[in-house]
């Protein structure tokens, strides 16, 4: 069994706060949105994923890292994710086996297969699904930002958005309103190269998106996406700031998408070579690892336990819901306005 030893007196001090404990967390928590995400891809392979599969590959690090910086629990924070914040769901407390029901539709998932892939919520836990629309969230989440403010609670909301939905209207409006409302909202911003197969530069004009918070008169900040220490330092610094009542931060991560928009995309507007390069040279958590190990913050047994257990933990999961029952067709109407007894299924038909 791998020693757990604390850091020998030469290493330098673990940044942004953290302990030793939470750095072997963190990773459990990278590890764990890759190995499950690898998983669904062998499940929609077999067709046992309903509708699509969205991956994260490439931007974990700065979902894993903003969600952390949160403060977890019940009547605590809430963030609301994006197809590709899986990671920032895990780190709240979603459990592999809901993911793994909520992707193929199972009548135990989260939404009873009446939703797919990401968009389900649980509040005891902090998170709000997102709506389908992008940039619609930014609007809700100022929204709850705004009762946490009415209410005194010492309260933030986190809200991610990609590069190209930083584009719509609804972005606009969403921040426009949080600004002046100046209530506790991180926003992160994804820019990841790619608004499914437009690349920025026919997107926008300027270089930096964080430029854009200067139209709203909030503080902006533009950070390495990749780089899980310095996205969780920039996050749990406006995530405090946001708390003692100092409005919206946005925080521009600059990451990847190493996957098409979908698992359906073959990605081939996107060039080869630049793929293999964030792949061998920018992966966040070979990255993460790198540093831990250069560092003597960790031990390489240490890291190698999680990943078996990560394994083990999806496989389990796997076993037990890969042949659950899809919901029975009578379920559909039930708890769509509100949660009365079900009814019968000739009521259906009658009608």
């Amino acid at each position: 069994m791998a020693s757990r030893a604390a850091p020998t007196t030469h290493s330098p001090p673990i940044p942004a706060g953290l302990v030793r404990e939470q750095l072997l967390e963190i990773y459990r928590f990278l590890r764990l949105t890759r190995t499950l995400e690898e998983r669904l891809v062998a499940l929609y392979r077999q067709s046992k994923v309903i509708g699509g599969l969205f991956r994260s590959l490439g931007q974990e690090g700065e979902s894993v890292a903003s969600a952390y910086a949160l403060d977890r629990g019940r009547n605590r924070d809430i963030l609301s994710p994006l197809i590709r914040n899986l990671g920032s769901m895990l780190v709240m407390g979603a459990q592999p086996i809901e993911i793994l029901r909520q992707y193929m539709a199972k009548a135990d998932g989260p939404t009873h297969g009446r939703e797919l892939n990401v968009h389900f919520n649980d509040l005891e836990k902090g998170y709000l699904g997102q709506i389908s629309h992008l940039g619609d969230m930014i609007p809700v989440m100022a929204g709850i930002a705004l009762t946490f403010k009415l209410r005194g609670e010492p309260r933030v909301g986190l809200v991610y958005i990609g590069d190209g939905g930083t584009s719509t209207g609804t972005f606009h409006e969403g921040l426009n309103l949080a600004a002046v409302q100046q209530v506790p909202l991180v926003v992160i911003v994804e820019y990841n190269r790619w608004a499914y197969s437009t690349p920025p530069e026919k997107q926008f004009v300027v270089k930096d998106l964080v430029e854009k918070a200067k139209a709203y008169g909030i503080p902006g900040v533009s950070v390495d996406g990749n780089d899980v220490f310095t996205v969780y330092e920039a996050t749990k610094s406006a995530v405090e700031r946001a708390r003692q009542g100092q409005g919206v931060h946005l925080i521009e991560v600059k990451t990847y998408r190493r996957k098409g928009h979908a698992e359906h995309d073959d990605q081939h507007y996107v060039p080869k070579d630049e793929l293999d390069w964030w792949a061998k040279e920018n992966d966040p958590v070979d990255r993460y690892v790198k540093r831990l190990l250069d560092n003597d913050w960790v031990e390489a047994g240490e890291l190698a336990a999680i990943d078996a257990r990560v394994k083990g933990e999806i496989d389990a999961a796997t076993d037990t819901c890969a042949d659950e029952p899809l919901p029975p067709g009578e379920w559909a109407l039930s708890g769509v306005y509100a949660d009365p007894p079900a009814l019968p299924p000739h009521w259906y038909r009658s009608r």
